[in-house]
């Protein structure tokens, strides 16, 4: 039986009851009516549940989902979907101060984020305690190499099996050259989106190149309903909100390399281009996760500001009563306190996990911006952190791996146990990226980024 996976409307359902419940729509009649039904809770880690519901409450779901959508948000004027009204919220948006960025120290961003990734897909989808467990039994713990599954007790793999799909090409003992992922694909997708629209390029323009290049199979939660949004006949922003329970997860995050990368020294055009890509997918929340991703990126692209001035300014492009920002600043305090990052980790587990998805985008904002105040900068200790701390792993280590790789300034400051497996040899289903060096697409984005 074909379950395509984060589109089934009785899987929806739940989704949708938590984000309900986070931005302070209140879903308790609808959640009522929905268990009094036999309706089920969202499956926990994977895309579908096991068994397809009946029609009649398939249809129930999707009726509840747009009744969800119709209650009023009491968040929305403190954390506004649309720029102006983003920008009127920072006091501190961030001048443009345009500088240089070097094809070597793009070069490092790109084969950071592919390293960071690698080390995150085994274990992506495992508790926390399972990645802990394997790590150490290997005595790779904090993970300083990538994952392997040589000489571990047999009953531990049982208990955490390896993500099913990742293993046979990211452990150790199985990497040749970086594999597919979606955390690669998307930055290829914004690559090619600049090259044939410019930095003017508008939301519709990213859906178009979506259509032209990304195989639908390759998309997931938020990314797969907008996608499916588009071909009913929905433009955006509309392809962000209808029947998209993902809207604040962390997909818009992965996608916003290329924005800081070709604005080196502008945070805000760098901010602004991330909003224009995760408008078509994502609302509140979820676009902030991409803008200070974005922001981040573009001021450690100048090689002229250390990890904490480049997380401060990613805060500048956040309304700061949002949801994000508190968990960002939260995420950077633990790191400054605490010598310990399991303990900073076992910390923002206790307060997100019981209420947020392993996806969300800002459990995992608070991760991201906690490894890399605690690593200081340091590549392996920025990825290692990331990963470590569980949730979207290998999205997290990516984005480190990127912010890490931009610092070191070259592919030579880079350790050569992390680039060497990767072969300088990038697979994708993307366009005719596939095969292509991590050397030639630096090259490309330096082009975007010195174009006028």
């Amino acid at each position: 039986m074909l379950r395509l996976t984060w589109v089934q409307p009785e899987d929806l359902i739940g989704h949708e009851l938590r984000q309900a419940a986070q931005d302070g729509r209140d879903p308790s009649a609808i959640a009522a009516r929905w268990r009094a039904a036999g309706g089920c809770e969202a499956p926990t880690r994977a895309g579908t549940s096991a068994q397809p519901a009946s029609p009649c409450l398939r249809l129930l779901a999707e009726d509840l989902l747009d009744e969800l959508s119709d209650l009023p948000n009491p968040l929305a004027d403190e954390e506004p979907t649309e720029l102006d009204r983003i920008k009127a919220l920072c006091p501190d948006w961030p001048v443009p101060r345009p500088e240089a960025v070097s094809p070597a120290r793009l070069e490092a961003a790109w084969l950071g984020r592919a390293a960071g990734c690698l080390l995150g897909k085994p274990v992506e989808k495992l508790p926390l305690t399972g990645i802990r467990l394997l790590a150490k039994a290997a005595g790779n713990w904090p993970p300083t190499a990538y994952f392997t599954a040589r000489g571990l007790p047999a009953d531990l793999t049982a208990r955490y099996p390896w993500n099913r799909r990742s293993a046979p090409t990211s452990l150790a003992e199985n990497i040749d050259g970086m594999p597919e992922d979606d955390d690669l694909n998307y930055p290829l997708l914004g690559l090619l989106l600049l090259q044939r629209h410019g930095r003017t390029f508008t939301t519709a323009d990213v859906a178009r190149v979506w259509l032209d290049e990304l195989p639908a199979g390759r998309t997931f939660t938020a990314e797969r309903l907008a996608y499916r949004n588009l071909l009913t006949g929905l433009e955006p922003p509309h392809t962000a909100r209808h029947r998209n329970p993902f809207r604040e997860w962390i997909g818009a995050l992965i996608r916003a390399d290329v924005h800081g990368w070709t604005n080196p020294g502008d945070p805000a055009a760098a901010a602004g281009q991330a909003h224009r890509d995760a408008a078509l997918t994502h609302t509140a929340n979820g676009v902030y996760a991409a803008m200070f991703a974005a922001a981040v990126i573009a001021t450690a692209a100048t090689g002229t500001h250390d990890v904490h001035a480049c997380l401060r300014t990613g805060l500048t492009v956040v309304p700061p009563g949002s949801r994000l920002a508190e968990a960002v600043r939260h995420g950077v305090h633990l790191a400054e306190t605490h010598a310990d990052f399991d303990t900073v980790v076992d910390v923002l587990h206790a307060r997100h996990s019981p209420t947020h998805h392993w996806v969300h985008a800002v459990p995992n904002s608070a991760l991201l911006a906690a490894a890399l105040t605690h690593a200081d900068g340091d590549f392996t200790g920025s990825v290692s952190r990331a990963v470590s701390g569980g949730w979207d792993t290998d999205s997290n280590g990516a984005t480190a791996g990127s912010v890490a790789g931009l610092l070191a300034g070259s592919p030579a400051a880079l350790p050569e146990h992390w680039t060497a497996p990767l072969k300088n040899r990038l697979a994708t289903s993307v366009g005719d990226f596939d095969g292509t060096g991590f050397d030639t697409l630096a090259h490309l984005t330096h082009r975007e980024a010195t174009r006028p």
